[in-house]
């Protein structure tokens, strides 16, 4: 899979990606999305997300602090980018932590968002299995999440993208694994939620699958870049968005590491 080709698109498209995130993710996500290429915009009042949405190059949803009118924001801008045929991202963080929030993430997840972007605990969570999940925290490997990521997939007729120590991204029949990134880039916040923003500005260039592939091979090349020189998760940070800003294309073909899966068994 030629991912260089899929950044290149991106960066010279500089995609407008409307991001309803959470408050601790928003400039974290504003500046890797600028790192990357895209251009963000944190629009998520109820009142403009729709109108917002209908112009924007991607939508992505995040649930990491659900309050009433944030839940209103998303709704409206899912209604505003469907009707404008716009791709839009579902991250249900925490999904299977409280009552509120599978509630939230199931009535999300009958819109049919074009990519979810989640941890293996959240997966197994949205697919109706057994999660060890606690909190914000993902306890499950994302290789004992294979099987419900992809039923996930068929059943939503769209593409997840699953992130872990190694990462896995199905449409239900195609798949693929993807090595790299940091031991560090856990221990920095909202570093998971800012690749939804990414999976976004990928998915306005490409169709859902390579979108996901690209943007999820970007991150792990780059956490790999930063690793090197970075001596804990502080100093990770701002060499990561330097990594992400200076991978080519011709870099990224170069050094993902995709370990691509003709048929996924059923």
């Amino acid at each position: 899979m030629q991912v260089g080709q899929t950044l290149q698109a991106m960066r010279r498209a500089t995609p407008l990606v409307q991001c309803i995130t959470n408050y601790v993710a928003m400039n974290i996500a504003a500046n890797v999305l600028l790192a990357a290429g895209a251009s963000p915009a944190m629009v998520s009042d109820a009142e403009e997300a729709g109108e917002f949405a209908g112009f924007a190059d991607a939508l992505t949803v995040n649930i990491g602090t659900l309050s009433p009118p944030f839940v209103a924001g998303m709704r409206a801008a899912i209604a505003g980018a469907e009707g404008a045929g716009t791709p839009w991202v579902l991250d249900p963080v925490a999904c299977q932590a409280t009552v509120l929030r599978r509630r939230v993430a199931a009535d999300l997840l009958a819109l049919k968002p074009t990519i979810i972007r989640a941890n293996a605990s959240e997966i197994l969570s949205l697919a109706g299995e057994a999660s060890r999940g606690q909190g914000v925290d993902g306890r499950d490997s994302t290789a004992s999440a294979e099987g419900a990521a992809r039923r996930l997939a068929q059943r939503t007729g769209g593409v997840v993208a699953m992130t872990g120590a190694v990462d896995f991204v199905t449409d239900g029949a195609r798949a693929v694994r993807i090595a790299g990134g940091s031991v560090w880039m856990p221990l920095n916040t909202a570093l998971g939620c800012s690749l939804t923003g990414l999976c976004g500005a990928f998915a306005a260039v490409a169709a859902p699958f390579e979108a996901s592939v690209a943007a999820l091979a970007l991150f792990a090349v780059a956490g790999s870049r930063a690793h090197g020189a970075a001596e804990g998760p502080g100093s990770f940070a701002p060499l990561f968005l330097d990594a992400l800003h200076h991978v080519r294309p011709e870099d990224l073909d170069r050094e993902a590491r995709i370990e691509g899966l003709e048929e996924v068994p059923a």
